[in-house]
């Protein structure tokens, strides 16, 4: 693998090629291929012990791989190690252990360590504190904290030497809906800085509201990566299209639900159909069933007045537990 300039135009944010570990003949990593472009927000999914974390600090240089190569902006994680380091911000997930310290005090630490001196450490700390909204808590200890609080003083830390790549383990965790909520539009605004974010997960849902491209992991193997909107598609290819019809019902006995399947049932492009909810059913077409307007058009044709008419979309759980076969490590 090139080391090449960092800022050099089409050059990955991150780049991994072949990428194994081995933990005392134990595989956490077998043969990771993966190109993560600039800009992107890429969520890392799997079941606990897939080899997400593994993944996250060897991009961190925390530890060696055993085979295969990985590169952040061009620059390999292994041969350059000292070079990669002020291009990642990695933010664990559990903050560490600080309790005598307040809030500005860590960050000073960590300023000094990053060599960030003077004024410019002074700008720099109270730029991270604006952005994690953690102004109001500036002198408050470190241990008085909220998991929530925390978790945005973890990334403020990240942030200080303004890297291009941050590399988020399980940032959600723990985090109360409210919280949550917050961290999100946090990384919203990262995205729009123009940072690349890589974010393991299991909170499937979450992942989908702030990452556009997804790898899924399961035993150390990268199953899937790429769009979600990808991902989605290719389930719907292999599972078939889905379509949801409602109708308004009369009563309780579902009449007007069970008209509808009566309708369908043994139409040459409806492969299943089942219930759904009150006068809902829906409709799974056959492969090659090109034009499903007919569905809407019959359903008007009978005298029944039909309240909603949409293709299924399949969820980023749907995708996980198509991919995945629910091993663990």
């Amino acid at each position: 693998m090139n080391d090449t300039n960092p800022s050099a135009g089409g050059t990955p944010a991150i780049e991994i090629q072949g990428l194994t570990k081995m933990y005392r003949g134990v595989v956490a990593l077998q043969d990771l291929d993966l190109r993560i472009e600039a800009g992107s927000a890429f969520g890392f999914i799997g079941p606990n012990g897939a080899g997400k974390s593994t993944t996250i600090k060897i991009l961190a240089t925390l530890i060696r791989p055993t085979g295969g190569h990985a590169a952040v902006c061009g620059v390999s994680v292994t041969r350059h190690a000292e070079r990669v380091k002020p291009l990642v911000g990695y933010m664990p997930d559990v903050l560490g252990v600080y309790d005598d310290m307040l809030v500005v005090e860590y960050l000073e630490f960590f300023a000094a360590a990053y060599r960030i001196r003077g004024e410019a450490r002074a700008r720099k700390i109270d730029e991270v504190l604006e952005l994690t909204d953690l102004v109001q808590k500036r002198e408050q200890p470190v241990k008085g904290l909220s998991r929530g609080m925390g978790q945005r003083l973890g990334l403020a830390r990240c942030l200080l030497h303004d890297p291009q790549v941050l590399l988020l383990d399980e940032p959600a965790a723990g985090l109360d809906p409210r919280a949550r909520i917050e961290f999100k539009e946090l990384v919203h605004q990262l995205r729009r800085q123009g940072k690349t974010l890589v974010i393991s997960s299991h909170i499937l849902s979450e992942i989908g509201e702030m990452c556009d491209t997804i790898g899924i992991i399961e035993r150390g193997k990268l199953l899937f990566a790429g769009s979600i909107g990808e991902a989605k598609r290719r389930l719907g290819a292999q599972q078939g299209r889905v379509f949801r019809i409602r109708v308004a019902e009369e009563g309780e006995d579902r009449r007007n639900a069970n008209a509808v399947m009566e309708q369908f049932r043994g139409h040459p492009d409806v492969a299943a159909m089942k219930e759904g909810g009150p006068g809902e059913v829906l409709v799974k077409l056959r492969d090659g069933a090109a034009d499903p307007s007919f569905l809407s058009r019959d359903v008007v044709r009978t005298g029944l007045s039909l309240l909603h008419f949409s293709e299924t979309e399949f969820s980023l759980e749907d995708v996980f537990l198509h991919v995945t076969k629910g091993q663990v490590a």
